[in-house]
């Protein structure tokens, strides 16, 4: 058993090894469109099923509340969460339209949305992303190896190397903490860099 627990703890950190010396640009290039957004006041929208629908609000809730910084509440909203909403959207359309129609109804220009989908082949995440672009909005995928249609469709692509779901998802949510604590860092760490309106939202 115990050699069952190292495997899969190695196999773990040799996926967020190698995710991370391939896409480390990436994050850093995420946190700051995320920094930026709120720092103009605009909000972060995201969305995925099961698992990634509990990664989606697990990060909301980070930025909603803190993370590792004592700071102002950040405007994250996880798509998901709302059962009245989505039951009411599959109900009276389809199920493939509950992330689509909230992000129709509550985005704004200038906001950025975090797409989650492990296959990269959910047909309501991919419904969404697609009115998230019509609406010119930024978006981050996170994927696996099967999503590069997904990413294709994204601004901000995080592919994790692997096909094994439980893998990314651990990936995900690490990719998720990171980013976390730059959006910290970048909005309540560095006054001398901030814009007016990055100080405004650092306000106590």
């Amino acid at each position: 058993m115990k050699e069952t627990i190292f495997k899969i703890v190695s196999e773990s950190i040799a996926v967020k090894e190698r995710f991370f010396n391939e896409n480390a640009d990436k994050v850093v290039e995420a946190a700051s469109t995320i920094a930026e957004a709120f720092s103009k006041g605009k909000k972060l929208l995201l969305f995925g099923n099961g698992g990634s629908s509990s990664d989606a609000s697990h990060i909301a809730a980070e930025f909603i509340n803190r993370f590792k910084r004592e700071r102002p509440g950040l405007p994250a909203i996880a798509l998901n969460t709302d059962m009245a909403v989505m039951t009411s959207i599959a109900n009276d359309y389809d199920f493939s339209d509950v992330f689509a129609r909230q992000v129709k109804s509550i985005a704004d220009t200038g906001d950025v949305v975090i797409a989650i989908s492990t296959s990269g082949g959910s047909k309501n995440v991919l419904k969404a992303v697609d009115a998230a672009k019509k609406k010119k909005l930024t978006v981050i995928a996170f994927t696996g190896a099967k999503g590069i249609k997904f990413a294709e469709k994204s601004t901000i692509a995080f592919v994790v190397p692997t096909e094994d779901t439980a893998r990314i998802q651990e990936t995900h949510i690490t990719i998720g903490h990171v980013i976390c604590e730059l959006v910290e860092s970048l909005l309540f760490e560095f006054p001398a860099k901030k814009t007016k309106k990055t100080a405004a939202v650092a306000q106590p």
